[in-house]
């Protein structure tokens, strides 16, 4: 099949082999060679490592044996570790739609989460309760349950939407919900892409629909940073949190960033600021080693930041930066649609395959919507009775690296900087393999 011609940066990454993931190269290699890399479609899930990693890292490691505490003041070759965050800010503005003052790199995900909630849920009057999804990721609701609870509330001032006539949730009833709570809602917290169906919830229009009856809004990032194109700025988002081990391949547990509007922090003051979960590392850096007993936060989001960042963390994430710099990411949003939309066209091509309205019986549906512009670089499958485990295990004896969400749905992530269309190809002809030899 002729595919068009996008960029490949597979060659920046280190891909796990048969050999290195001690699969049967007889199964899915019939060369039988052992360091024939697999196909790796589980981005959305732990990105792959950039190949410049291991150099950061170790040069931090030396430069811990050579200088020891004088490294944070005395680096012998990069940056001093009392900055070593800051010049990842830049390198993040255009991957999310922000400027210098919105952006910082703290924490993990879910500990930013609960650290912007603390400081953006203000419950006034009869506006008290907080808007989300029925199945969001079981972090969100649990921190969710506990900001209600903390101030004093119950899980009725809990909010979650439900998909009403198809797999997912559609921007109208998210509008029609919002519009019809108005005058409890003191939030909505929604995710940027949805963890189990891959759709891109439309930002924009939800949040200023969401605006206009003075609800404040939070998006969970954590499946969109890397994958699809944000304005967040623009949009007039009040603050989110994302996590940079998925798409954006920092490694397992990688320090984390948030965004914060800077129409909330730029009048900070020793005075006058939002109270949050406050550290030294969000004070004023000229007298942040003075241990004054007074709380000057800077006038950016990186006022939220509490401590000092892990360093080996932090330049991880910068190497896979440096990776985001090099490409035009309108290029790989072109390539991850094309992707996902030759995946789908193959997908419903199949005997196997049953529309979302339809009852399944032996086979598969696509959860994802069917609109490209309403997803990332995923699709999810639910499988018929207890077909998921078989087909799973199937693509990964075959060389296939994918996510099992139990107890029947598989994920496909085509990650544009290190997938191809012929591999949706492939991927697409083990799946069919697999329903075959299960039938």
């Amino acid at each position: 099949m002729y595919h068009q011609q996008f960029e490949d940066y597979s060659e920046l990454f280190q891909i796990p082999t048969f050999k290195s993931l001690g699969i049967d190269a007889k199964e899915g290699n019939k060369d039988n060679d052992e360091d024939k890399p697999v196909i790796y479609f589980c981005g959305n899930s732990l990105g792959l490592m950039p190949k410049s990693t291991p150099h950061a890292i170790n040069q931090e490691l030396q430069a811990w044996s050579q200088r020891g505490v004088e490294a944070h003041f005395n680096h012998p070759t990069a940056t001093d570790w009392v900055d070593i965050d800051l010049p990842l800010v830049p390198l993040f503005k255009p991957l999310i739609g922000a400027n210098d003052k919105e952006i910082a790199v703290m924490g993990t995900l879910t500990m930013n989460l609960n650290s912007l909630l603390v400081s953006f849920y203000q419950p006034k009057g009869t506006k008290t309760k907080i808007l989300f999804e029925k199945q969001a990721f079981p972090s969100d609701y649990y921190a969710l349950l506990n900001l209600v609870q903390l101030r004093g509330y119950d899980k009725d001032h809990l909010i979650q939407l439900s998909p009403s006539t198809t797999t997912y949730l559609k921007t109208q009833d998210i509008l029609d919900k919002i519009t019809e709570h108005k005058d409890e809602l003191a939030m909505v917290c929604l995710p940027g892409i949805q963890y189990y169906t891959g759709q891109f919830f439309d930002i924009k229009t939800i949040t200023n629909h969401a605006k206009q009856y003075d609800i404040t809004v939070g998006w969970d990032l954590a499946h969109a940073v890397g994958n699809v194109p944000l304005s967040l700025h623009d949009d007039n988002v009040d603050f989110a949190v994302w996590c940079n081990y998925k798409y954006m391949n920092s490694g397992p547990g990688a320090i984390a960033g948030i965004f914060v509007h800077e129409k909330h922090t730029q009048q900070n003051t020793k005075e006058n600021y939002p109270p949050r979960l406050a550290g030294w590392w969000g004070n004023n850096s000229g007298d942040r080693f003075k241990m004054l007993e007074i709380f000057d936060p800077l006038q950016s989001a990186l006022s939220y930041r509490q401590s000092n960042p892990s360093v080996l963390d932090v330049v991880a994430l910068k190497s896979s930066l440096e990776v985001f710099h090099k490409v035009d990411f309108k290029n790989l949003r072109e390539k991850s649609v094309y992707m996902t939309d030759l995946m789908e066209s193959l997908l419903i091509k199949s005997e196997f395959y049953f529309p979302q309205d339809q009852s399944l019986k032996y086979g598969f549906k696509i959860l994802t919507p069917l609109d490209s512009s309403q997803r990332g670089c995923q699709l999810s499958l639910l499988f018929s009775d207890d077909l998921m485990e078989n087909v799973f295990n199937y693509l990964r004896d075959h060389g296939v690296i994918c996510d099992e969400r139990r107890p029947n749905v598989i994920r496909l992530a085509p990650v544009p900087l290190y997938n191809t269309p012929e591999q949706v190809e492939i991927v697409c002809k083990l799946l069919e393999s697999a329903l075959n030899t299960f039938k």
